[in-house]
């Protein structure tokens, strides 16, 4: 299987890290196998359609032959990062190089971040402090080190996929329709990467979206007017149709051979494909072949849980990991 539970992550030495963890790509099934109702175990990798457990060799081959992959994590947990590092390691042993985006960083940062891979920039600090990593992220950086030393060493190129925080407070603050009198949001896309532009007037809004999103949020962050949910609301759309642009224009983009774009964000940016795929197929006017991998730390004690994202097909395929330093991460409302 792709995830062994004696995988130990370390946040420092990243590059022997980086070793291990993408050199044991583990025992492998000789087929793919109906998983049991409850007998779930870590490295499985389920098809939720099928209700159907893949091989290595299987799941190798669909991540080598498709041209975007959202991987969905659930944040500060070291065996999804774990879990990417070996997803780039087969695209690669596949012999293509992949694209690296991560919902980490953000386009304000990008020319920080590509300093800090051609070597230009070598202090950690000076690197974390031209990628805005504070100033749009702010949590540990040595919890998503590997992602960017990986993308280093095997010369990767690594994009931000956030729109800058700036931005993303004003539209909770004052809404979409206050784009397009924001002086800022006129000038950043010369600065950033993908080619983003602020859309005006922004993409019509998606039904489908706006129910399984909507009610997500009003779980999250009950007793708010109904004002305040449509700001976060709006909020939320301008994060993945800002995000699904970076995927798109770079998709887009001519290059000497196809590319693999591997997305790495919150697994609620690739729930029911809705937030950034269906924009980027929408971005992109044809077809693309993704794939969408959502990632759970398994407890146990709670089959439920998986039960119940592959009752919804959550995504293409549900990876189950070992459980991270914050334990059992329920939805909200429970």
């Amino acid at each position: 299987m792709f995830m062994p539970q004696s995988v130990t992550y370390r946040p420092v030495g990243t590059l022997a890290f980086v070793g291990l963890a993408c050199g044991v790509l583990l025992a492998t099934i000789a087929s793919a196998t109906v998983p049991s109702p409850g007998d779930y175990r870590v490295g499985q990798i389920i098809e939720p359609k099928e209700n159907t457990t893949l091989s290595d060799p299987e799941f190798r081959a669909i991540l080598q032959s498709a041209d975007i992959i959202y991987i969905g994590e659930a944040h500060y947990t070291p065996s999804h990062v774990v879990a990417a590092l070996q997803v780039l390691q087969s695209v690669l042993g596949g012999g293509r190089k992949p694209v690296l985006g991560m919902e980490m960083f953000s386009w304000d940062g990008q020319s920080g971040l590509d300093r800090y891979l051609e070597g230009t920039v070598t202090s950690p600090e000076d690197f974390l402090a031209e990628s805005q990593w504070k100033n749009n992220w702010g949590g540990k950086y040595a919890d998503y080190s590997p992602l960017v030393d990986f993308a280093k060493t095997h010369g990767l190129t690594l994009l931000g996929l956030n729109p800058p925080r700036p931005l993303v407070r004003n539209v909770a603050k004052q809404g979409l329709a206050a784009l397009g009198n924001d002086p800022q949001a006129q000038r950043l896309p010369s600065a950033l990467t993908g080619g983003w532009t602020i859309p005006v007037p922004f993409p019509a809004d998606d039904p489908e979206y706006r129910r399984v999103i909507y009610e997500q949020i009003e779980q999250c962050h009950a007793g708010l007017s109904p004002e305040v949910y449509e700001k976060i609301y709006e909020a939320s759309v301008f994060r993945d149709e800002g995000m699904a642009s970076v995927i798109a224009s770079t998709v887009k983009s001519d290059a000497p051979e196809p590319t693999i774009f591997v997305s790495y964000t919150g697994a609620g940016h690739i729930q029911y494909g809705l937030p950034i795929p269906k924009r980027v197929q929408r971005q992109l006017g044809v077809l693309a072949n993704d794939v969408t991998v959502y990632l759970h730390a398994l407890d146990p004690e709670h089959p439920e849980d998986v039960d119940r994202l592959l009752d919804e097909r959550i995504a293409d395929y549900v990876w189950l990991t070992a459980l991270g330093p914050r334990g059992r991460q329920p939805r909200c409302g429970e």
